[in-house]
């Protein structure tokens, strides 16, 4: 049964055998919003506050004025379709099941969800779920924009995050608790056709496998927060999307395993999985000041894909036995092409920690206004003083620093006359020892990569599947083909020493298979 009270004599009971019902919500504006109870079997009554404005909203501060309750399967306790929507000082509870697609992709089974180009504003409510692919707060579809903030969010099932955004939806969120404790329920969570996610305030924490703090295949900024992941990554980003950290503490110890593809563990995960979820490209990894803190195993862990990585004045500890930074092949992309290729930019940035690239890996290392760098770069196996096993470029302005802590390799070094210290160690480049005192001028890594491709019936990620419309059985959705071009995977070389002159190019061509509309699959998974 649902209940809705509010403290106001003028309230109307009313009683319903629909699973839906259409409400006025917000300065006296009609709005496509159904409050979803349970099965149509049910008698549901519900007090519906009748005030003059026809509003949802509370007091902000007071306790919750109402309470919104759905346990069908793959239902909404409240969703806005299309139309304004405004709830303050309610509490939400969700439980019920559903299968995965469904949820992840397109909201179904979440507690609150907008779609179609809604705009839902959310602030002062309580959610919880406690179902099987229950996210808390859903936003999906381009156009559509959830603004939440001073919320409270609690979800316990797997495959349950705490707000997330698909299909080019909008989510802006401020001053926000979210606690999950299933496994693969990040607390700032994306999928499927990504979007863009503000936070600005608040705390985020996980206690699952496979959960980090925050899950992108969007484009994920957060501000002045709290994270903090108790078994898995903090951060993991897919594929060509990024998340930009701005003073926000991070706090990473990632000790269980969710997959056989990597026996690496890590505070920062960038990759692509293949799994269509996600365009292949550059990915973009930006701290701004704060604190990242990691427990067990790497900082950084970079595989099959192309990544930048940006740090500028982050308080970066690594407590766990790993290196700084991993750029090597794991158990995702076609073997002998799968592995990372990163950018490191640090711009008044202390790094303690080794670098290893693997002979499939490149690294391009860039120190810039008084960065220090303590740590030995090497390849996976570089035993052999011959060189390096990837290709590995540093380079270091006037005003900073390399202090080596081991033996380094790597391929081409750009440097003033006191910028390295040896340290009693030995520096090779390109097969030739370093003298200290030298200055050397050398040049980037432009590294040739390939993406996977795709086979006959299955599309590349850019075709097959639009912004707009959930598929149906047989369909792909309003505004895409089903057919694709080249993905989007690169631009040429710019001069500029990016590693976005990779210039990453697919061949797959194809339709998806009926009944999804949307990238074949391409014989590989997800790691959440």
């Amino acid at each position: 049964m649902k209940r809705i009270s509010k403290n106001n004599p003028k309230k109307v009971c009313i009683a319903v055998m629909a699973a839906m019902m259409m409400m006025s919500y917000g300065c006296g504006v009609q709005s496509d919003v159904q409050i979803q109870g349970n099965t149509s079997e049910e008698i549901q009554t519900q007090e519906v506050n009748m005030s003059a404005a026809g509003s949802a909203a509370g007091t902000a501060g007071d306790t919750a004025s109402e309470t919104i309750e759905n346990t069908a399967d793959g239902e909404h306790a409240i969703t806005a379709d299309g139309e304004t929507a405004d709830y303050s000082n309610i509490k939400v509870i969700k439980s019920g099941e559903a299968d995965g697609d469904e949820a992840d992709f397109y909201g179904e089974n979440s507690a609150v969800f907008a779609t179609n180009k809604a705009t839902l504003n959310l602030s002062d409510i309580e959610v919880t779920t406690n179902g099987t692919h229950a996210n808390a707060v859903f936003s999906y579809g381009e156009g559509t924009t959830v603004n939440i903030s001073g919320s409270t969010i609690e979800t316990t099932g797997n495959c349950s995050g705490g707000i997330m955004t698909t299909g080019g939806g909008t989510m802006n969120a401020s001053d926000l608790t979210i606690h999950t404790t299933g496994n693969s329920s990040a607390a700032i969570r994306s999928d499927r056709g990504g979007g863009t996610v503000n936070v600005s305030g608040g705390t985020y924490s996980t206690e699952g496998s496979g959960s980090p703090a925050i899950y992108s295949t969007a484009d994920i900024t957060v501000s002045d927060a709290e994270l903090s992941s108790t078994a898995s990554q903090g951060v993991v980003v897919e594929g060509q999307n990024s998340v930009t950290l701005n003073n926000v503490t991070l706090n990473a110890d990632n000790n269980t395993k969710n997959s056989d593809k990597s026996d690496r563990y890590q505070a920062v995960m960038i990759y692509q999985s293949m799994s269509g979820d996600a365009d292949e490209g550059k990915a973009e990894f930006t701290m701004n000041g704060g604190t990242l803190t990691n427990a067990n195993g790497d900082i950084f862990f970079v595989n099959n894909t192309v990544a930048a990585v940006n740090l500028s004045g982050a308080d970066i500890v690594n407590n766990g036995d790993g290196v700084f930074l991993r750029a090597e092949a794991a158990g995702w992309g076609n073997e002998g092409s799968n592995g990372g290729h990163v950018d490191l930019k640090a711009d008044g940035q202390k790094i303690d920690g080794d670098m290893t690239v693997d002979d499939i890996s490149t690294l391009n290392l860039y120190l810039s206004n008084g960065s220090e760098f303590t740590g030995a770069v090497t390849g996976k196996d570089s035993s052999d003083a011959s060189g390096t096993v990837g290709d590995i470029y540093v380079e270091l302005d006037g005003s900073s620093k390399w202090t080596l802590t081991g033996d380094s390799y790597i391929t081409s070094l750009s440097c003033d006359e006191d910028s390295i210290v040896l340290n009693g160690y030995k520096l090779y480049v390109d097969g030739e020892e370093y003298k200290e005192g030298t200055a050397s001028e050398g040049e980037a890594i432009v590294a040739e990569v390939q993406s996977s491709g795709r086979g006959e019936g299955q599309a590349p990620i850019e075709g097959g599947k639009g912004p707009e419309g959930r598929p149906e059985s047989g369909e792909a959705p309003e505004g895409g083909s089903g057919k694709g071009g080249p993905g989007k995977m690169g631009t040429p070389p710019d001069g500029n020493g990016d590693l976005n002159r990779m210039g990453l190019s697919s061949n797959g061509m194809g339709t998806p298979p009926d009944g999804n509309g949307g990238p074949g699959g391409m014989g590989n998974e997800k790691f959440y």
